[in-house]
């Protein structure tokens, strides 16, 4: 396998890139076994996600990554666990939010997102 954290460090610039840009180009990244728990709310295919993504009340989105780390998962497959913290600018706030994102690749022609799990942090 490739080095986990450069999988990783790829996946997550481009995964963040396209949600701030065009939430909708992240549907090629789910399959239909996927899984999505979006604050607590769950979500199951790539259609079923990508229209949570889409439908969420802002225009505009900033992430800033703050952490990320990466293990292998899933002993007889290639798959990696990859966990993000960072802050989140929506609209015209000023003040960040803080969020943590766990994502669980896994190979199949290359890596798809079996796992997204997303929440803010509340101080």
């Amino acid at each position: 396998m490739a080095d986990i954290n450069e999988i990783a460090k790829q996946f997550v610039d481009y995964y963040y890139n396209t949600f701030d840009s065009n939430r909708g180009g992240l549907e090629p990244l789910y399959r239909d076994v996927s899984m999505m728990s979006w604050e607590g709310q769950q979500f199951q295919g790539a259609k079923n996600i990508v229209e949570k993504l889409a439908s969420l009340p802002f225009q505009k989105v900033a992430h800033k990554i703050t952490t990320i780390d990466a293990q292998p998962s899933l002993p007889n497959v290639t798959a990696v666990v990859i966990t993000v913290t960072g802050q989140l600018l929506i609209d015209e706030e000023i003040n960040p939010q803080q969020y943590t994102q766990t994502f669980q690749l896994v190979e199949d022609n290359g890596f798809f997102v079996f796992n997204d799990i997303f929440r803010l942090n509340y101080a």
